[in-house]
């Protein structure tokens, strides 16, 4: 694979090969999926609770010790972007269109079906808002932020291409250029496209599932293709229009619209409750994290761990080089501790408060006013948790208008954010990749996700990229230990330069005395 464009052409004929096996044999995708998963969560489910340690681990040491003084960039740059728009851009391009969608469904399936204990009861709830702050806490972020800042440092610090390749530089030198390096991003690319287009299918099916709901639009395959196709139309079109300008925009207007409705739910909503809630969930999360993180069930089958914690942090994990990639492009000019602080954990200060206003509101509906109905309809359909939930509000129809929009706008900064990243990789990392390449990106993208919601192959697909957090898992924990050696020669030739100006300095008025 020595042509320029190898990893371009050989990512793509993997991703159409995909598109004919969704296509022509979809049940045995997700049998193949399934039972690859299987034995993954049975026999390595402990190396996935230990590499997603590892990483928050890591990523605290270099922020918080001598490491965190290096500048993702040369000294004198300063971050391209402000602090807030920077923040809705982490949350736009990641996890924005999850929390749309599992804000309600995820504490109340937890509350009816629990880890451990009574379901449906007070300790219930509690281990609800617990356990969906370990799914959507640091661990998670921890994953795109080790990808994120190796990849800033040595793109913008030490001036290598914008691919995952080049992180690994210390380790193998000038061979990231070559076949392993190729092969590093092949793989990194072939995870995106997975990503991005199980995400497309699941965030079309909710907002199909909410047209449903209020104008009775009717849920199949034809409205959903339609909603791809007006989507991939948008999103393909702001990529093109540069970062800059669609991806700012958007961003900011992602804020903007989560903000209104995470009010409206909070102000009409148990105002009080919801703040106990938070601080309660908070707490607990705190107290037992390392517990949660090692928890590994292995007196029992540990279904539900395998369920829920293992199938997030291998999404988490499988997700790391799209978001990361991204986060490193607009992160130029910020320092590693910022960087950090920022990366970590503001983002997961507001998915807490997103989960305690929205999941916590309904499960107070459920477990404090008795609206039994709301669990029977999120053990239902999750597609439709979060409009069953709206209907205990007023104007309700116009926070499920707002909640979709909010779903399809997060829908297209995420796929904005992904065809930018598979072009930077697809072109040998050129940071502003050609039109032509976004555009055959998105229509993949587009095709994969058309073809899953046909053949009802979104499930298969989900768990075939959880599959893949094993060998991203390895190849992050090797991306560990060549980012350590790489900061380490920073910090020794930032060292040595600045003893060279001390010198350069004390030599001065020698010279002129003379």
């Amino acid at each position: 694979m020595n042509s320029k464009k190898a990893v371009f052409y050989t990512s793509l004929a993997a991703s159409l090969l995909l598109i004919s096996i969704g296509v022509f044999a979809p049940k045995q995708l997700e049998k193949f999926s399934n039972s690859s998963l299987s034995f993954i969560y049975n026999n390595l489910g402990w190396f996935i609770l230990g590499s997603v340690f590892i990483f928050f681990a890591f990523c605290m040491y270099i922020g918080l010790s001598k490491f965190g003084q290096i500048r993702l960039g040369d000294d004198d740059d300063r971050p391209e972007y402000k602090t807030a728009t920077w923040i809705g851009m982490l949350f736009s391009a990641s996890i924005g269109i999850s929390l749309v969608f599992w804000g309600v469904a995820e504490p109340v399936s937890y509350y009816i079906d629990p880890p451990f204990g009574k379901a449906s009861s007070e300790q219930s709830a509690k281990l609800a808002m617990q356990f969906v702050y370990l799914h959507w806490g640091v661990s998670a972020w921890a994953c795109y932020a080790l990808v994120g800042v190796s990849l800033a440092f040595f793109q913008f610090r030490k001036k290598l291409p914008s691919s995952l390749s080049s992180v690994f530089h210390p380790l193998i030198g000038d061979r990231i250029s070559g076949s392993a390096g190729k092969a590093i991003d092949v793989m990194v690319i072939l995870s995106i496209v997975i990503g991005i287009a199980t995400s497309l299918g699941f965030g079309t099916l909710q907002v199909n599932s909410g047209m449903n709901f209020l104008w009775g639009i009717p849920m199949n395959i034809t409205t959903q293709a339609i909603i791809v196709i007006v989507v991939t139309f948008i999103y393909v079109g702001s990529t093109v229009s540069g970062l800059q300008g669609a991806m700012k925009n958007l961003s900011n207007l992602n804020m903007i619209l989560a903000f209104a409705l995470l009010g409206f739910v909070l102000f009409l909503g148990p105002t009080q409750s919801i703040f106990k809630i938070f601080f309660q969930g908070v707490g607990d999360y705190v107290q037992n994290f390392i517990g949660m993180s090692f928890r590994t069930e292995p007196y029992n089958d540990g279904s539900w761990i395998a369920s829920w914690t293992l199938f997030y942090f291998g999404w988490w994990i499988a997700w790391a080089p799209l978001v990361g990639s991204f986060v490193a492009r607009i992160s130029r000019g910020r320092t590693i501790k910022e960087f950090m602080m920022g990366a970590v954990f503001i983002p997961v200060l507001g998915s807490f408060f997103w989960f305690a206003v929205m999941g916590g509101s309904a499960i107070h509906l459920i477990q404090n006013m008795g609206e039994k109905a709301l669990a029977t309809a999120v053990s239902t359909d999750v597609t439709s948790a979060l409009f069953k939930f709206f209907e205990y509000f007023p104007m309700s129809s116009f926070l499920s208008i707002l909640a979709m929009v909010l779903v399809l706008v997060f829908f297209i900064t995420s796929a904005n954010s992904a065809v930018f990243v598979l072009g930077m990789i697809s072109e040998n990392g050129n940071p502003n990749p050609a039109h032509r390449t976004k555009i055959i990106w998105g229509v993949v993208i587009a095709a994969i996700s058309v073809v899953l919601i046909m053949t009802g192959g979104l499930s298969g697909l989900q768990s075939a990229l959880v599959a893949t957090a094993v060998p991203l898992a390895v190849l992050m924990l090797v991306m560990c230990y060549s980012t350590y050696k790489g900061l380490n020669e920073e910090l020794f030739n930032m060292s040595e330069k600045k003893n060279k100006e001390l010198k350069e300095k004390k030599a001065i008025p020698e010279k002129t005395a003379l």
